[in-house]
């Protein structure tokens, strides 16, 4: 099969972007495309035909050794495709061959732990994420673990359904753990794959919530303002009223201190990202006193999948994408590093 694969942890070289990591080699195109074998489902899991998977802002940081993962690896963990063949000791309610199922980044857990046992299997001990324990989605072909895929109706448009698989699925689970009611002021940090579904679910859920955007592009702005934004500036900015929750979505350490800044007494910042890549200086009398909460994201559960998956059905939630074929991968990953994508970056594979 053909596969775009990771051998090192390099640094994705984009122009107008300084270097970082400079103990790391430097290159435009991190991913090879190669002839891969074919895989092979062993118990328990199923072989699917890829037909569409995201490019998410985790496999960048897979990519420069921010997050650490198998090598060599196939990324890409949001995923949509076709069942094509199902291992040994399948159940009953395992999918069956044709029918099309999605993958999301939490790819096996133990069942076993402390943590799965409450219901928290984001944090479980032994955590396996696709696409940087075991191969994803760049890829016309991917394993899956039967236990962890979503159903999803043939006719959907898989290229919109992707992105829902994490870039959906983690900021929902961000805005959970922000615990949003209505009448409150939200204020999304950074309006990328992740931001512009969540302010959608935010409009559906709580229509009353005032939402404001912040990005340094103008093209993001105005695509918040689009989707129904109350308000879309820059980060400098000072908007209409101080903030009741925020999420932060950026890997900058600046913007977390900005949200911070803008929160008010009592709020709570949510900062879903996995890595940050510049510093976070905080000073106690100005970012965190009078009872602000800062909570952090990690990973997702099957059931932060399923429920927005079920919210995206429900109310018809629309996912910007821009389409990159599979040889154009390392254009897309330079796109999304440099900001330059509209809503999320999907390769289409079929």
């Amino acid at each position: 099969m053909k596969a775009a694969v990771l051998r090192e942890a390099v640094e994705i070289r984009v122009d107008g972007l300084p270097r970082r990591y400079p103990e790391l080699p430097w290159c435009e195109d991190p991913l090879a495309i190669e002839d891969y074998p074919d895989p092979t489902p062993g118990p328990g899991q199923v072989m699917l035909e890829v037909l569409a998977c995201g490019v998410c802002y985790t496999d960048i940081d897979i990519i420069e050794g921010r997050v650490q993962c198998r090598i060599p690896v196939v990324p890409g963990h949001q995923i949509v495709g076709r069942v094509v063949e199902v291992g040994p000791e399948a159940g009953i309610n395992y999918p069956v061959i044709g029918e099309t199922v999605g993958v999301a980044w939490v790819g096996k857990t133990c069942g076993r732990c402390s943590y799965c046992s409450i219901g928290s299997e984001n944090l479980c001990t032994e955590f396996m994420a696709t696409g940087c324990h075991h191969n994803g989605g760049y890829a016309e072909y991917a394993i899956a673990y039967a236990d962890f895929v979503y159903r999803i109706p043939s006719s959907a448009d898989h290229v919109n359904i992707a992105p829902l698989l994490c870039a959906g699925a983690v900021g929902y689970r961000a805005l959970k753990l922000a615990n949003l009611k209505d009448g409150l002021r939200l204020g999304l940090f950074g309006f990328g794959a992740s931001a512009h579904i969540i302010l959608q679910v935010v409009k559906k859920l709580f229509p009353s919530v005032e939402v404001y955007a912040f990005s340094r592009s103008l093209e993001h702005r105005e695509l918040a303002e689009k989707l129904g934004a109350d308000w879309a500036g820059l980060p400098s900015d000072a908007p209409p009223r101080r903030l009741d929750r925020a999420i932060d979505f950026t890997p900058v350490g600046e913007i977390t201190v900005r949200a911070l800044e803008l929160l008010d007494r009592g709020g709570i910042l949510v900062m879903n990202v996995i890595r940050k890549q510049t510093p976070i200086t905080l000073d106690y009398t100005s970012h965190l006193w009078l009872e602000k909460t800062v909570r952090s994201v990690a990973n997702v559960t099957r059931s932060d999948v399923a429920e927005l998956l079920s919210i995206a059905s429900k109310y018809g939630l629309k996912t910007e994408v821009q389409v990159y074929a599979l040889e154009e991968v390392n254009r897309a990953l330079r796109d999304l590093k440099m900001a330059k994508v509209r809503g999320s970056a999907v390769l289409k594979l079929k």
